[in-house]
């Protein structure tokens, strides 16, 4: 009998520990689904060391995009971006009455550029302290001397935060991007060097491991160059470089979707932002650690420097994106600068224009110029008018050479004793017609310089019914716009005219330079 109920005891003390066994991994053990960044797959050794020291499991989907489309999805308990900037902006837009989601920075990296050694060396001898920029790698792209590649702004948050960064350069405000600072084609150079691109940075990558004679430069995560330098994969390792006009900085947010899930979600984050599993983080990942007491390791010494702010709206980030357009298809615009060689020109004007053209062809080493220069590839007509087109000349530019045929066109010394603007522009829209034809894709627009009233040719309203004309032959012409330049005594009331009426803008000499104005025109805004 005694044995009998010993052996009961046994059997019921067992009993109520697997009971109470199983109901302890019912209530320790959690599965989360989040949707990921694929740049975060470099974690997934991790995952296994916070299931075993938590209870919470991380079911990690890879395919998180720039605005986490699908984040809000009820199949998501967590997001894990690289940022949560467009997500967020997204969210404001959509219903400003709507909590964010609980968001914590778990590891930094900022968006820098990585060089081959043949590279780096030559932007550096060109660079006074050897300290390069974002407006030094659009220069040397429109140069045709940096192939970059580059994520998809339009799917990467990577890509999306380097576009940020140069377009922020470019505005050279200083601070973050305005709806104002948003321009068409200021931009242009720098896209000119872009050879190679993907869906996401981890795609980017792996594209140049197998085509690296295809560029000499790429653009992403500090982070994911130290760990490609870490490889075998590269002919030599790429120089990282930050640049001094400032970076944007991805701070790797944590988001909670289901708030009904913030138990596990504080279990997921305290973890995370142990020392040791920083610590862990940085070795394996090469992202700067968020955690202060934290050393980061010697290549992640060197400061960040200007941190660049991101947009505050929406609606610029898009615009930034649809400019840029799809980096994947290569873009060549063409411009038709129509130039008042009359009397009035000579002297300092003339000598002021021909500086405004030099700029613009690479000797203006202001940050600006680098960025409004010409760039390889793009498609430019030259027309010097008076009362009659005194020359036209139109290039493709390859190389310097062909600036320099530019150049002599600009420099040459004859002149014409009356103005006939009108007819000029006239003229530029049948070339604008013609480079429609040929080319429906290539964006055209008109630049139309005068420093005097139009006394010669057709008037501006024969110049308007021809216009109507030619936009019921070729409809695309009403797309192209004019950006007149008001300099000296022209008309700024009848230019401004013109350019409202082709879709386009004026832009005041007078108030600044024609270099200035030449450089204002190039973003056209």
């Amino acid at each position: 009998m005694k044995r009998y109920a010993r052996t009961l005891t046994a059997c019921l003390t067992l009993t109520l520990l697997a009971a109470l066994t199983s109901c302890t991994q019912g209530d320790d053990d959690v599965t989360l689904r989040v949707l990921a960044s694929p740049e975060l797959a470099d974690l997934e050794p991790l995952l296994g060391e916070l299931k075993d020291d938590t209870g919470v499991r991380l079911d990690m989907d890879y395919r998180a995009t720039a605005d986490l489309s699908g984040a809000r999805s009820p199949s998501y308990d967590l997001a894990w971006p690289a940022s949560d900037r467009s997500f967020l902006l997204r969210l404001q837009d959509q219903d400003r009455r709507t909590a964010r989601p609980e968001s914590t920075p778990i590891m930094r990296s900022p968006v820098v550029v990585g060089l081959t050694p043949e590279a780096a060396a030559t932007l550096r001898a060109g660079a006074p302290d050897g300290r390069l920029s974002w407006a030094d790698i659009a220069d040397a792209a429109a140069a045709g001397t940096v192939r970059f590649g580059m994520a998809d702004p339009r799917s990467s948050d990577t890509g999306r935060a380097a576009l940020v960064g140069v377009a922020t350069a470019a505005a050279g405000t200083g601070s973050a991007l305005r709806e104002q600072d948003v321009s068409c084609d200021r931009l242009r150079g720098f896209r000119s060097g872009q050879t190679l691109t993907g869906a996401s940075s981890r795609e980017l990558i792996a594209s140049y491991t197998g085509h690296q004679g295809e560029a000499n430069a790429l653009i992403a995560h500090e982070s994911e160059l130290l760990s490609l330098n870490a490889t075998n994969k590269l002919r030599a390792p790429l120089e990282i470089v930050h640049p001094e006009d400032g970076m944007v900085l991805s701070d790797f947010p944590l988001l909670l979707l289901d708030p009904g899930e913030r138990t596990a979600y504080r279990k997921v984050v305290d973890w995370l932002l142990r020392d040791d599993v920083q610590r862990e983080l940085m070795q394996r990942t090469w992202r700067r650690p968020v955690n202060q007491d934290v050393t980061p390791a010697e290549p992640l010494r060197e400061p960040v420097g200007n941190a660049l702010s991101f947009p505050d709206r929406l609606s610029i980030v898009e615009q930034l994106v649809d400019d840029y357009g799809d980096p994947a298809s290569a873009t060549t615009d063409q411009v038709v600068f129509l130039l008042d060689f009359s009397g009035s020109m000579r002297g300092e004007r003339i000598a002021d224009l021909r500086a405004a053209f030099a700029g613009l062809s690479g000797t203006d080493a202001s940050s600006t110029g680098k960025f409004a220069r010409f760039y390889r590839g793009e498609h430019l007509t030259v027309v010097r008018f008076g009362g009659r087109v005194l020359q036209e000349r139109t290039v493709t530019v390859r190389g310097d050479g062909d600036l320099r045929t530019l150049g002599k066109v600009v420099a040459a010394d004859s002149f014409d004793d009356s103005t006939a603007v009108w007819s000029a522009l006239d003229r530029g829209y049948r070339i604008a017609a013609d480079a429609v034809r040929k080319a429906p894709e290539r964006p055209v627009a008109i630049v139309l310089m005068t420093d005097g009233e139009s006394n010669a040719g057709i008037s501006y309203e024969e110049f308007l019914r021809r216009y109507d004309r030619l936009g019921t032959e070729v409809r695309a012409v009403r797309e192209v716009p004019t950006y007149p330049v008001h300099f000296g005594e022209a008309d700024a009331a009848v230019l401004k005219k013109s350019a409202d009426a082709t879709g386009g803008r004026m832009v005041d000499a007078n108030r600044s330079s024609l270099s200035d104005a030449f450089k204002e025109i190039r973003g056209c805004h």
